[in-house]
């Protein structure tokens, strides 16, 4: 898939050790999608992450942009078993 990280998202990954290819199962795959509460130009895409216990994967993304522009990624402590 092709996509743009900005540069808070390159920094995001490698400081919460977030792997390219969970951030793609996200992009491509979400189990689900919301809209963000504050813009509504952006989505939120969350996956399961089973190599990382378990977690949800929050993959924030202006896909109104191509290719989608990701603005930045987190584990979702408050989905944590869901």
């Amino acid at each position: 898939m092709d996509y743009h990280l900005t540069e808070h998202a390159r920094d995001a990954l490698k400081k919460r050790q977030i792997r390219l290819e969970w951030l793609e199962q996200a992009l491509i795959a979400p189990e689900r999608t919301e809209k963000d509460s504050m813009d509504e130009t952006l989505e939120h895409r969350l996956a399961r992450i089973e190599e990382f216990g378990g977690r949800t994967l929050r993959v924030v993304v202006d896909a109104r942009l191509t290719p989608p522009r990701v603005v930045t990624a987190y584990f979702d402590r408050r989905r944590r078993d869901r």
